[in-house]
Parts: C-alpha cells; structure tokens; sequence
C-alpha cells in the first residue's frame, strides 16, 4: 500500500511539472518573440527540453512500478534511472542550443529589450523554484532517482530564467543611460548560464550511468547495514556485503558466517531472519539474498579453508 501511494505520488508530481512546463514554454516563447529577447526564447527552448524531460520521467515511473517477472526478477526499477539519463542527456542538449543562440547574438545587432520580458522571466522563476523543492523533496523522501533528476532540472531552469531576468534588466538599464554595450548582457548572461546547465546535466547523466552499471554503496553507507545483520542472533561475521541501486528500491547481496556444527535448517533460519531484519529497517530494501558460510574454530570459514594451498 505504502508503495502504491508512493507510486501515485510520483505520477502526480510528474504530470503537474509537465503541464507547467508546457505552459511555461509557450508563454516565454511567445513573449520572447514578441518583445525579440533572445535570452527568453533561449529560455523557452530549455523549457521545451523540460517538457521533454516530463515525459521520460512519466514513462519511466509507469515502467519501474512493473512488479518483477520471468524475465525480470529484480523488477523493472532500473526503467527510472534509464528515464533519469535520458532527462540529462535532453538537458545537455538544451544548454548547447542556448550557448549556441547566446554567442550567435553577439554578433548582429542588440534588441531593444521590453519590460513585459523581465515580468516574465520573473515569473518563471518563482515558479520553478517552487517546483524544484517539491520534486526534490518528494524524490528524496521516495528515493526516485528520476524526480530528483527532474528536479534538478527545474532548479537550471531557474538560473536560465535569472540570467534571462539578468541581461534584460541589464539591458533596460542600459537603454535608459544610452550605453550600448549594456544591450548584449541579454545573450551574454544566457552562454554563462548554458554552461552551467550543460556541466548539471553531465553530473545527472554520470550518476544514473553508475547506477546502471550495479554500483553499490561506499562503506560508510554501508555501516547502518551491517550494524543490523550482525544483530541477528547466530551470525558470527559478515564475509560480503553490496546493497546494489535500483532506483527506488535497492537489492541486498550479503554473505554471512554461523556457527559449522549447526543443522543447514538452523542456518536457513538465521539467513531468514537477516532478510527480515533489513526488510523491516531500511523501507528501499526490496529483496535480500543470503548466503550462509560455516565458521569454524579459529575464525575460518570454509572459502577460506579451499583459498589455502
């Protein structure tokens, strides 16, 4: 149940960020061609990309909450760091198109700039930010790893809309004193911007590509784990631990040591209760494969007796 509401949470949170960010697309897009601002439109096309973002992120939520099947044991949780990558490569993409814009318009002539750009640069902003913590927020409490990347990506939509909001108070400034070079701070703010969103992206993209590939926890993550599996009753060590990221849940491999004189029907109770405790204690954890080893007198296990020559 807790799940399933978590499930709709994220649908929800996706969709609103959608439906705002196609409003806000074609109100910057339009007032940017309107007013001839070439930081807003620059903006719009972020937007757009944005827009685009939404709907990985909608799609990867529909296909990561699958349960598991034949093919797919471990379930479908990777679908949402897929969805984070694509939502990082469409933002590394976008930064590019506006670096491009912003240098292509230092070189013709400045436009006038319009007041009705710098509102809606505002604007823009405000609602953005709010976005950002509500899917940063609502990401890290669900452990989704593509509504955080969505929301990173509405927090570079906000330094792309403060650096529109920048340039063209710059230039409305510089229009009222007649200083002309003050007119190209519009492009200017928005290639400084660019690069920025451009080196979020790559962090974003790096992130869900370590994932993909089975990263598993440092040890300093690790220590809450093994502070719960040595508390089992019966476990002597802990031989191996990975807890592997899968997106909003994570898969435990952990290979423990009991006591070789016990009965393989005592070890299979102790492995049980490994499973149940982390279950019980971390909420991402959503399968746990044990392991059982025989320790002996003296400290060894029985892969290490066979490493011996």
């Amino acid at each position: 149940m807790h799940r399933k509401l978590g499930h709709r949470h994220l649908e929800t949170a996706a969709w609103v960020g959608g439906g705002i960010n196609v409003a806000l697309t074609a109100a910057k897009g339009a007032v940017g061609l309107w007013t001839g601002s070439h930081a807003l439109v620059a903006d719009a096309v972020h937007s757009a990309a944005d827009v685009a973002g939404s709907v990985a992120v909608i799609v990867g939520l529909a296909i990561a909450r699958k349960p598991p099947d034949e093919d797919h044991p471990y379930g479908h949780g990777k679908a949402e760091l897929i969805s984070a990558g694509v939502v990082a490569g469409i933002l590394m993409l976008a930064a590019l198109d506006v670096l491009y814009e912003a240098v292509r318009a230092l070189f013709v002539a400045p436009v006038l700039p319009h007041r009705l750009a710098a509102v809606t640069a505002l604007v823009a902003v405000v609602v953005k930010e709010a976005l950002f913590r509500y899917n940063y927020h609502l990401g890290r409490r669900t452990g989704s790893p593509s509504l955080v990347a969505s929301a990173y990506e509405h927090r570079s939509d906000v330094y792309a809309s403060l650096a529109a909001l920048f340039g063209i108070v710059l230039a409305l400034a510089g229009q009222a004193a007649s200083v002309r070079w003050l007119l190209y701070m519009d492009p200017v703010a928005s290639g400084v911007v660019a690069i920025l969103v451009f080196w979020m992206g790559y962090r974003m993209a790096a992130d869900a590509s370590h994932s993909l590939m089975d990263r598993t926890m440092d040890d300093q993550d690790l220590h809450p784990y093994r502070e719960r599996v040595m508390a089992v009753p019966g476990v002597e060590r802990i031989d191996a631990l990975y807890v592997r990221d899968h997106g909003q849940y994570v898969i435990v491999d952990v290979k423990v040591s009991v006591d070789a004189r016990m009965t393989v029907a005592a070890g299979h109770e102790i492995a049980a209760r490994v499973k149940q405790e982390l279950r019980q204690a971390f909420p991402r954890v959503q399968d746990v494969l044990v392991h059982v080893n025989p320790h002996f007198a003296g400290g060894e296990t029985d892969e290490e007796r066979g490493e011996r020559p």
